[in-house]
């Protein structure tokens, strides 16, 4: 279950104190005694998404990331980011598998930061690719190109609203984890970039198309992902959704979204008055109510209320 943190401070201990959960290396090396701590973060099981904003003179601090991928950015209208000799992109962000990051900054930095555990974040990615000896190794940590460096930091800041609403539903908490893994190999140079190109497997007969959706018909309530399904089937991630595109016309997760829906629609019919629309939404998947209600009517071409009011 996700720990959710936020507090605000003017201590400096405070700051040190809070990243030592996620990032034991981190340090505070420098900042003037008058400072403003604002502190958001969301610790799940193979992943920490971490937002802040601190306020004060004359910062300096450095992370060297021991047995972690650690993404991050630092805006500021003052500051400055190094990795080593390399000076990196004012307020982009960067990843590290081990290499030491220094940042400085006067007045006021907002900080976002995706903390990943590099055995969980490989065996998924090796699962995605179909390819068992894959490793990720960063390359260069600076992001690929604009484009990428924002689609990191819009998601990232969106994943953190969303963590709160994955409190007590594992489903959505294994979605928010995948997503921040795949959002951040595909934001920088690694080790993936390229294997994406290669042909999915092909050899995968309708049965396995067959067997993949009975087994989200069986465990779509569970908090399982496109990955899990692939691995229950002994076929890799691209394998299935070539494997569904070619049998079915749709991707697998089209496909599971859809059983989550029916699982919500009947639940909806049999739900007690004091069951609301939003927690049905959560108990599937669905993390933002309007999201589950625009789906919902794409599929059934009525909103959730109309569709409980016909009891």
């Amino acid at each position: 279950m996700p720990q959710i943190v936020r507090f605000q401070s003017r201590e400096r201990s405070a700051v040190e104190q809070a990243w030592a959960q996620f990032a034991p290396s981190a340090r505070l090396h420098r900042a003037e005694p008058e400072l403003r701590l604002d502190w958001s973060s969301a610790a799940l099981e193979h992943v920490g998404i971490v937002e802040y904003r601190l306020s004060a003179a004359a910062v300096r601090s450095s992370v060297r990331p021991e047995g972690q991928l650690f993404a991050c950015s630092v805006r500021s209208a003052r500051g400055s980011v190094r990795s080593g000799r390399q000076e990196l992109a004012s307020g982009a962000p960067w990843l590290s598998d081990g290499r030491e990051v220094t940042a400085r900054w006067d007045e006021e930095a907002h900080v976002r930061a995706v903390v990943l555990d590099p055995g969980w974040a490989q065996e998924t990615a090796r699962r995605i690719l179909g390819d068992d000896r894959l490793l990720i190794r960063v390359t260069d940590p600076a992001p690929v190109d604009r484009r990428a460096a924002a689609h990191w930091s819009r998601t990232v800041a969106g994943l953190a609203e969303e963590a709160e609403a994955a409190v007590g539903h594992p489903l959505i908490e294994a979605e928010i984890a995948r997503h921040a893994l795949m959002v951040t190999l595909a934001a920088f140079p690694s080790a993936l970039h390229g294997r994406e190109q290669r042909a999915a497997q092909t050899a995968p007969a309708p049965s396995t198309v067959r067997r993949a959706m009975a087994f989200m018909e069986e465990h779509a309530h569970e908090p399982i992902t496109v990955d899990d399904v692939a691995r229950a089937v002994h076929i890799s991630t691209r394998g299935l959704q070539y494997a569904f595109r070619r049998a079915a016309g749709i991707t697998p997760r089209q496909h599971l979204v859809r059983v989550r829906l029916d699982g919500a629609h009947r639940d909806l019919l049999r739900a007690g008055p004091g069951e609301t629309i939003a927690e049905i939404g959560r108990r599937w998947g669905f993390s933002h109510p309007s999201r589950f209600a625009a789906e919902f009517r794409r599929v059934y071409g009525r909103a959730p209320a109309e569709m409980r009011g016909d009891r």
